[in-house]
């Protein structure tokens, strides 16, 4: 049996010692969906246990209540069991596992992948620094089609079939409308880091309640969707109505992109501001470095963005291009092995849950 099996069942035996407890107490069912889906229970096999794993969204409110963590005996920590757990499912389905392992243990792959591409896009296509020329002046709009496409289809293709494989490993089914229908409403409103109550979570504040967390990461999420949208408009324009950019601040795509960026910046400016302030012995102590060159990495995609057009017209143009689009690329190729498939399994895990609860 190799090391990572090895690890991996006694990983499952201690998910099972912790859960059962919990299960026997059920002080915190009425915090999140993932002790709600817990009492429905009696035993748990990997399929459950990875099911409730990415129910869970770490808000830590069950530790700071519970009367069984150290230094009772029973050294319940049910955050950073299932935050391993989480880690191990996205390792597993995700392929190949040995990158996904190596992108969520360290930051080193983020920094050498994003000095590859500055340096393809500085001297392979030849883009100087210190042009103050128009964007597709300094890149011709072909060219980063030609490069962009296949970094933007093939992370994707990974991560579809990473979740395929998640999904039925963990006994999914075909979905109705009422289940997206309701996951994606509980996903859009972070409805899972609002405590139960409505009163927050205790991810960076101890036994303290505080909303921080969820609205730092509606801000990054909302903020991801609108540069998203920003760029399929701006395809739109280009491919249909034949709208070149670059294009006026008024018109869609800007506002999209320039407020977007700004969502993006602040959220996970705020993500990283709390990461730092919270208890490291509450996660995946092993992924705390992938965690945040993830966050890092966000953050450095939106404001090189806006840092690019503000830089618009003067000499530092050119230069704020090839960085952004370093970090675009960069972003795009560790797509499905960092810590950003969490939102994507947690979809799926409350897609599963809604099935769940329909099907009982």
């Amino acid at each position: 049996m190799s090391d990572t099996s090895v690890v991996k069942l006694n990983m499952h035996d201690e998910a099972v010692r912790q859960l059962t407890v919990c299960n026997s107490c059920r002080y915190c069912e009425g915090y999140c969906n993932a002790f709600q889906a817990l009492t429905r229970y009696r035993s748990f096999d990997e399929p459950t246990v990875s099911h409730l794993a990415n129910l869970c969204h770490n808000c830590r409110g069950c530790f700071y209540a519970c009367q069984y963590t150290e230094p009772h005996e029973f050294a319940l920590n049910i955050p950073a069991l299932l935050a391993n757990v989480r880690a191990n499912n996205w390792e597993q389905h995700i392929r190949p596992s040995v990158v996904s392992r190596l992108m969520q243990a360290t930051l080193w792959p983020y920094v050498l992948i994003t000095i590859v591409f500055a340096v393809l896009f500085t001297f392979v296509l030849n883009v100087s620094w210190g042009s103050s020329e128009p964007f597709y002046s300094s890149i011709s709009h072909n060219t980063l089609v030609l490069i962009f496409l296949p970094l933007f289809i093939l992370p994707w293709i990974a991560l579809i079939n990473g979740l395929r494989s998640y999904w039925g490993s963990i006994g999914g089914q075909r979905l109705v409308m009422a289940d997206i229908t309701h996951a994606f409403g509980s996903a859009a409103s972070m409805k899972q880091l609002s405590g139960g109550q409505g009163q927050g979570c205790n991810y960076e504040s101890g036994e303290q309640y505080t909303s921080i967390r969820r609205w730092a990461h509606q801000a990054t999420m909302y903020g991801f969707l609108m540069c998203f949208a920003s760029t399929s408009l701006a395809t739109v324009y280009h491919y249909v109505f034949g709208w070149v950019a670059p294009y006026e601040f008024f018109s869609f795509p800007k506002l999209l992109g320039v407020f977007g960026g700004l969502f993006l910046s602040a959220g996970t400016a705020s993500l990283f501001y709390l990461k730092i302030k919270a208890d490291n012995e509450l996660g995946s102590v092993q992924r705390r470095a992938g965690e945040y060159a993830f966050v890092v990495l966000l953050f450095l995609v939106s404001t090189s963005g806006l840092i690019l057009y503000w830089a618009g017209g003067t000499a530092f143009a050119s230069g704020s291009l090839v960085i952004h689009l370093a970090f675009i690329a960069t972003f795009f190729v560790s797509l499905p092995f960092s810590k950003m498939v969490h939102g994507f399994f947690r979809l799926a895990a409350l897609c599963r849950e809604a099935q769940i609860k329909r099907l009982a």
